[in-house]
């Protein structure tokens, strides 16, 4: 049974494209991840995302449409690269951090940390961040991965204040650090800057005069403060 991409992204049942005669079928020495996203992104920059087929994606790169799927599950995935893995690295330098650092200035230097690219890397993010910001599909997938990123960092909060993830404090501190890092992310790419790291950590400096982690510390009980506290 052929493989099929069943993120709604592309249409289904569209014909295998037939690899050039001196192209061997399946994985090629050199195929990696990062080849695969390279080759990918350019044709959505130029077609793009929706115009291109995984089998045009693969022809491109010199693989079959299967081996395409072993190394992602669609072509949405493609455009978020390794986010999972990133995932993980910030979830570790959350929790790896002294405990008598100050939370903000550990979420700061955590988020900094996973938001470092090599130069020849940049042009390719300003296409993710065009896609996901225009792409339909994309867009409405966005959601489900800033959660994650959410969970992650609503997680540490947790650990940090005390109550739980699902609480208003780690929620709030969550869903306001995603603002910062999508408003620092649009403003290195409308400046068309190449200083991404330092528009994050100026966006969590901003962010951190509105926090104070053992006020914080009061929203976990049962009871919130009543508007009449001064809280």
């Amino acid at each position: 049974m052929a493989d099929v991409d069943t993120d709604g992204t592309e249409g289904v049942g569209a014909p295998a494209a037939r690899p050039s005669a001196d192209v061997a079928r399946g994985r090629r020495p050199s195929t990696t991840r990062e080849h695969i996203a390279r080759k990918a992104l350019d044709l959505f920059d130029r077609r793009g995302f929706d115009a291109t087929t995984v089998d045009e994606i693969a022809s491109a790169v010199g693989i079959s449409r299967r081996t395409f799927f072993r190394y992602y599950d669609s072509k949405r995935d493609v455009v978020w690269g390794e986010f999972d893995a990133e995932m993980v690295r910030l979830r570790d330098q959350l929790m790896g951090a002294p405990r008598d650092e100050p939370m903000m200035d550990v979420l700061r230097r955590a988020v900094v940390a996973t938001n470092r690219f090599g130069a020849a890397e940049l042009d390719e993010l300003r296409i993710r961040m065009g896609l996901i910001s225009t792409v339909p599909a994309l867009v409405a997938h966005s959601a489900v991965r800033y959660t994650e990123w959410c969970d992650v960092v609503a997680d540490f909060v947790a650990r940090r204040v005390g109550g739980s993830p699902e609480g208003l404090g780690p929620q709030t501190v969550a869903r306001a650090a995603l603002g910062a890092a999508m408003a620092a992310f649009a403003c290195w790419a409308r400046h068309d800057s190449d200083d991404l790291t330092g528009e994050v950590d100026r966006a969590f400096r901003l962010l951190a005069t509105g926090f104070d982690e053992n006020r914080l510390g009061r929203w976990v009980t049962d009871d919130p403060p009543s508007s009449s506290s001064g809280a």
